[in-house]
């Protein structure tokens, strides 16, 4: 095995729970200003996923104040504190890259049936 490969896999985080694109996640990300560090949540649909092993990153848009807002987190970063799953999504594609030419109810997912 190649030694990045090798050093990936120790860092690998398996504490996260299963999220697919499409659903609505709460990204808990520890933030350092100066000496102190607090939490920071962000809370958005996940538009894609991308990567493999430790390079994987997924990105999350929301809008705040009428303006679309997107951020890229590492999976398997060390300041991720928490990620919750808030509403389970129901797409049929991989990138949902349409959600940032759309407004109001055109841009709203359908939530995936508990059957």
């Amino acid at each position: 095995m190649d030694i990045v490969q090798v050093l990936g896999k120790e860092n690998l985080r398996t504490d996260l729970p299963d999220y697919k694109v499409g659903d609505t996640v709460k990204v808990h990300y520890k933030i350092k200003e100066g000496n102190k560090e607090r939490i920071q949540i962000f809370q958005g649909i996940v538009i894609q996923k991308r990567g493999a092993g430790i390079s994987q990153t997924f990105t999350v848009r929301k809008i705040s104040n009428g303006v679309g807002v997107e951020r890229i987190y590492p999976q398997h970063s060390p300041l991720i504190a928490k990620l919750e799953v808030v509403r389970f999504g129901r797409v049929r594609r991989a990138k949902l890259f349409y959600l940032r030419k759309v407004k109001g109810k055109a841009a709203r997912v359908k939530e995936k049936r508990k059957y």
